[in-house]
Order: C-alpha cells, then structure tokens, then sequence
C-alpha cells in the first residue's frame, strides 16, 4: 500500500509540475507565485520569465485559458466545456471562448478497445461480434466508439472507454481541488467565481459520464418515457453487453439534424422536424422532469422514416416538481406583467444571495426586468428572438449575482442550442408558440383539485409537526437558560482576512526597520573604523550592509511576488 501511494504521489508530482509549466508557458505565471506553487518552477525559468508575466486579467487571458486547457488534455477540455455553460461564475467572455473547444481527440488502438471489451464482459470478441470494425467511427477525451455486428445479425455502435482514462481524471480532480483550495485561501478575490464549488460540480459530472452503466439506464428511462411517441426514437441497448467501460447500443440510420442538404435530399419534412425535436425536449423538461442535457447536432439524428433519434444519454439534468411549479409561477408573472411576483419567484427559488439587500435588490432589478421586457409585449411571438431573451435574462442574473441552479443552466443552455437548430430547419419557427401549450398545462396543473388537496395536505403536516415539536423545542431552550448554557456563535465574514493582512504588514514593517537599523549600524561601523580594518573597510560593517542589502532584496521580491506593490 505504501508503494502504491508513493506511486500515486509521484505521477500526481509531476502532472501537477506538466500543468504549472503549461500555465506558465500561456503567461500564467504571476497567478501561480500568488497561490504559492512557484517552487514547481525551475529556477531558471523564474529568473527568465521575472517580472514579464502577462496579466492574468488581461484581453487575451480568456484565449490564453483556452489554449492551455487544450493542451493539458481530456479533464481540462471536459472542465472548461461544463465551465462554457456557466456564464453566471466565470463571466461571458471566458464562457464564450471555452466553446470553442472541441470534445475530439485522436483515437487509441482498436487492440486497446478489444482487450477492454473481452476484460469487461468476459468473452472473446468472437463470442460476441461477428464482424468489429476496427476503425472508430468518432473518439472523443473519454471514449471512442465503434460499429459491429452482433451473433443475431444486429448491427450495433459500441461505446469503449480510453485506457487508464479514469485514473487519468481522478487524478487531475485531485489536483484541481488542491489549486481550487490555493485559490481559496491566497486569493480570495476568487471566491466570487467559487473555485471549490466548480471543481466539485466538475467532479460529478464527469464520474456519471465515465459511468456507462448510468449511461445506459439514463437511456433506458428516455425509451419509457418516449414508447407511445411516433416523432422521438431512442436506441435500444443490449444489457447483456453494457459494464462501466463498455455500452452496446443499436445503430441508428440518420443525417445530423443541422445538415439541412441531406434532410431535404431523405424528402422529409423539416417543418415537421423541428417541431418534433422541441416538443420532445418541452416534453422532457415540463412533464417528465428529466431531459438530455447536451442536445448538440451530433447528438441528433433524422432518420429516413422522418423520426429524430437520441443519441448519447451521458449528461442530462433533472426538473423537480417545485421548480416545474416556479416555472409555471413565472410563465404566469410574465403574462400579467407582475415583475414583483416574478422577483419572488427567484427568491423561492433561492438564486438571492443570503447577504444581498432585499429592498435594493427589488428596486434595481425590478427595474432592469422593466427595461428589458416592457418592449416585448408590443411585438409578435415571431417577432421575439428567444436566444438573445435568455442571454439578456442571463447577464441581468450575473449582474445582480445570482446564484443560478446547475440543472436550469442546463435548460437553460439546451433550449438556446434547440431554438438555433428550430431555426436553421425552419427559418420562421416560432419557439415560444411551440412552448405556450406546455406552459399552459403547467398553469392549470397548478390550480387543478388534486394539486390544492396535495398542498393543503403538505401545509397540514407542517403545522402538526410544528405544534408537536415547538412546546418540546422551548422546553429544552428554557432549560439551557436555566443552566446558563446557551451559547451564541459570531462570527464576521472579512476579520479573519483583516487580520492577517494586518499581521503581513506589520511584519513587513518590522523586518524594513531590521534592515534599516543593520543598514545604520554598517554606515556607524565603517565612519568610526569598527575593527578589523580591511583596505581601510570594517569587516563588520561591510558584513552588516551586505547582509542587510541581500535582506532588502528578498522583501522587495516578496512584496512584487504577492502583486499588491
């Protein structure tokens, strides 16, 4: 166990040593002296590079951040892709960049695929596949897949997971905590962008997408809720040949849902198309409360007979009943033009800062909320541009830092990506028409029979157990009381930060009057000729005055280093 941990220890040593120096090679190396990893810096790469380090907050930092993620490889592409839909922490302009990046990598032997086939289920290849094609058809930082042919003659896709990747990821989430924990403590600027916060979403996301198992019951819950639908076609997966590593889908026949030219040369009906594909994710997000989170046109196939098929279930998200009843508050405000039921429905939502000013916050963003839907209710549903009304709604929520739900950046995120590809098949498709019916259903839900006794019944409960417990809970204040045993716990947000500014600046201090004082004693040594005499020198004074130069020179170094000279 012992060498295993040195192992581990080592190889994470030095690919923490390969990132710093890939975020030092794209100008970050000011941010890693702030955050204390500058002892992973060659010293002679510190003295070239002292002092010339670009600004981590400069124009181009966004593009640089970008590059090196590319370059560090599958976990950073993955990271900055989750962060690409998190506008509200990293700030539009990193958000827009990190799109660029492309889930493509090259593929890895198809020797290393068979082996991790036969591992996994058991079997030779033979014993599974009459034919396996050798060449992937698509690899992406997590997996490559593959067609073949089962022994019934079923022609199927097979999802095989890169070697090692898995300790690869799990070894890089380890050190993205322990930077995001640098972050933390040494700059807490950051904390506004809650570096801990991300790195822990990114951890979950890319467990349950190297889990083909949950890819496969994601699926498999998808095919239920889409039997009885003659517009939606999910694939079949082969149970019988799914693990963790491994996942044995049917092949889907179909062009890209965006290639325009091979849907209308197919004869099918693209209109028809792009109705289908938002009344399924309308569907999903309004009725069944689980949708696919990465509807990108790969992702979405039309088939010959005029169906949209499904394609990779390893992302999706999930609508719980109370943010279905927002939704249906916030469809309701809108219509009537309550922006101050509106603003409560996001502090239900509890996307308010704890800290924030409430009555401020009503008043400035009541007012935003004004300015920005006031002029669209004079236009026409076609009229509407829905893309540019969420990005609008976005940077009114970043401005006012809201805490914005993962799972609604997520719809957020699907329905612009949907209303792009609605358009491109059908240029004069109206999405918030195709909504309407959905939204409205929601509505009389909320006010139907059984929905009130159900809220009556919850309310009901609560008031039993608050008068069963309340005399219980004063009993045992009153108690403490009488012991003198209650305690009140304080604590102020900034002091601890205060302080130890304070503590930096007097040793600061402290240390300059050191140097000061050796300086004035070398000068008071050599005028009155402190013995030994060397060339007409003091030996101790000149010590003293080169011991306190070389003093000097650290503290200024440090001061540079900490950025705040």
């Amino acid at each position: 166990m012992d060498i295993a941990r040195l192992a581990r220890t080592y190889k994470s040593a030095k690919r923490l040593q390969q990132i710093i120096n890939v975020l030092l090679k794209y100008g970050f190396g000011k941010l890693i002296d702030q955050i204390h990893l500058g002892r992973f810096i060659p010293f002679k790469k510190r003295l070239k590079t002292f002092g010339i380090w670009p600004d981590v907050k400069g124009p181009a930092a966004a593009e640089r951040l970008r590059m090196a993620f590319e370059e560090l490889g599958p976990s950073f592409i993955k990271l900055a892709q989750l962060l690409s839909s998190r506008p509200d922490l990293i700030t539009a302009r990193f958000a827009n960049e990190f799109k660029k990046l492309q889930d493509e990598v090259p593929p890895f032997p198809a020797e290393d695929a068979i082996r991790t086939i036969q591992e996994e289920i058991k079997l030779p290849i033979t014993k599974i596949f009459t034919y396996f094609e050798t060449n992937p058809i698509a690899a992406a930082s997590i997996a490559q897949v593959h067609t073949a042919t089962l022994l019934n003659g079923a022609q199927v896709v097979v999802k095989v997971q890169r070697p090692n990747i898995k300790e690869q990821i799990e070894s890089d989430i380890n050190i993205l905590s322990y930077i995001a924990k640098l972050l933390d403590k040494y700059l807490p600027e950051s904390r506004f962008f809650n570096p801990l916060g991300i790195v822990e979403e990114f951890s979950k996301t890319v467990r349950k997408e190297m889990d083909f198992e949950e890819e496969a019951k994601n699926c498999c819950r998808f095919n239920r809720n889409f039997e009885h639908n003659l517009d939606i076609y999910i694939p079949r997966v082969y149970q019988e040949f799914v693990t963790e590593k491994v996942l044995v889908m049917e092949m889907i026949e179909g062009v890209r849902i965006d290639d325009i030219k091979a849907i209308d040369e197919m004869g099918v009906d693209r209109k028809k198309i792009a109705k289908a594909g938002v009344d399924a994710y309308f569907k999903q997000i309004l009725e069944d409360g689980f949708f696919h989170a990465d509807p990108h046109p790969g992702n979405l196939l039309v088939m010959p007979i005029g169906m949209i098929a499904f394609l990779d279930f390893g992302i999706v998200g999930r609508v719980s009943d109370d943010m279905k009843e927002i939704m249906a508050n916030t469809f309701i405000a809108l219509i009537g033009k309550d922006f101050d039921r509106l603003i409560d429905q996001y502090i239900e939502l509890g996307i308010v800062p704890d800290d924030i000013d409430l009555d401020a916050f009503r008043r400035d963003f009541k007012a935003d909320l004004a300015d920005f839907l006031e002029p669209l209710y004079g236009l026409t549903l076609q009229e509407i541009n829905f893309a540019r009304y969420l990005e609008t709604i976005m940077h009114i929520a970043i401005k006012h830092n809201l805490k914005i739900p993962s799972d609604l950046l997520l719809i957020n995120k699907a329905m612009l990506i949907l209303d792009n590809i609605g358009r491109q098949l059908d240029p004069n498709f109206d999405f918030i028409s195709a909504a309407e019916p959905y939204a409205s259903k929601l509505v009389r839900k909320k006010y139907s029979p059984f929905k009130f006794y159900e809220k009556t019944r919850k309310y009901a409960m609560d008031i039993g157990d608050f008068i069963f417990l309340f005399p219980k809970q004063m009993k045992q204040i009153i108690k403490k009381v009488l012991k003198d045993d209650i305690q009140i716990k304080m604590f102020h947000v900034n002091l601890p930060d205060f302080i130890k500014d304070m503590d930096k600046s007097s040793n600061r201090i402290s240390f300059a009057m050191i140097v000061s004082a050796m300086l004035i004693s070398s000068a008071i040594m050599h005028a009155t000729k402190v013995p030994p005499i060397i060339f007409g020198i003091s030996l101790f004074g000149i010590s003293a005055f080169g011991f306190a130069f070389l003093l000097s020179i650290w503290l200024i170094i440090a001061i540079i280093r900490s950025g705040r000279l």
